[in-house]
């Protein structure tokens, strides 16, 4: 599941992005991609739908399908780095990665990297019942709704419930699905990636997005001053959402239509 999109000071942010590592950017990356046949894609291992290993041990999702579609349109090999939150930009600095899939944009991180076009959308939705009628913010009123405790959902969810919403607070994200499936709340509020697995799982609930809290769509990311590399990936981008293979991705791994407007910050 997604990391907690918690809020972070800017000192400890930059600290976490590895501000000042690493070497300078390479002259031309998409010149030294090209000569290696290979590109190192930073992903992270374990983020369905987005990347996680399948039955073969091969990673699988929507991180994957981009980053092999990227791959094949610089006719080299995808090579999949594994990362975490917080090395994932040292990597990039230290040219372990030459690209990072799903990273969200922000000033301070545009003080070190560079970004991409974004891809993928990332929202926080209101999940319910399809037999139930909510279309809007002012709808919560008097539901019971779970969401996962301190993280940017609650606070979402805390801005937008009328008073006599009855938000139910958890510890963690099983904690709210159980409660939303189990009928202890009518609704619930997670990402977009939680999401999907539950309307994957639970036909006989026939659960359904109801309406958006916030959209925050993940970026490419990847270093500074490497203009030829960001416009293939641009491009490549482009033509995927323009023939249609990052709606069938979004379709695949996160079980609803690719809206377009959901990729705009």
């Amino acid at each position: 599941m997604k990391p907690y999109r918690k809020l972070a000071s800017s000192a400890a942010l930059l600290l976490t992005l590895g501000f000042g590592f690493g070497s300078p950017a390479n002259a031309d990356a998409l010149a030294d991609i090209t000569k290696a046949g290979v590109i190192n894609v930073g992903v992270f291992a374990d983020f369905p739908p987005f990347s996680s290993a399948s039955a073969d041990m091969s990673l699988k999702g929507y991180d994957i399908d981009v980053a092999q579609y990227i791959a094949d349109t610089l006719k080299v090999k995808l090579n999949p780095v594994a990362v975490t939150g917080q090395n994932r930009i040292p990597y990039l600095g230290d040219h372990r990665a030459d690209i990072l899939m799903s990273v969200g944009y922000s000033k301070e991180r545009a003080e070190v990297i560079d970004f991409a076009a974004a891809y993928a959308p990332y929202y926080i939705a209101v999940i319910g019942p399809a037999a139930m009628s909510v279309k809007g913010k002012e709808d919560l009123s008097g539901k019971t709704i779970a969401v996962n405790r301190g993280t940017l959902e609650d606070t979402s969810l805390t801005e937008a419930a009328p008073a006599d919403a009855d938000i139910k607070r958890f510890d963690n994200y099983n904690a709210v699905i159980q409660a939303f499936i189990s009928g202890q709340t009518q609704l619930m509020v997670v990402g977009n990636d939680v999401g999907a697995q539950v309307l994957a799982r639970q036909e006989a609930l026939k659960p359904e997005q109801k309406f958006q809290l916030l959209t925050s769509p993940s970026h490419i990311g990847l270093n500074k001053n490497e203009g030829a590399l960001k416009k293939a990936v641009n491009d490549a981008v482009a033509k995927m959402l323009a023939d249609g293979k990052l709606d069938e991705s979004s379709k695949t791994w996160l079980k609803t239509p690719l809206n377009p407007a959901n990729l705009k910050d």
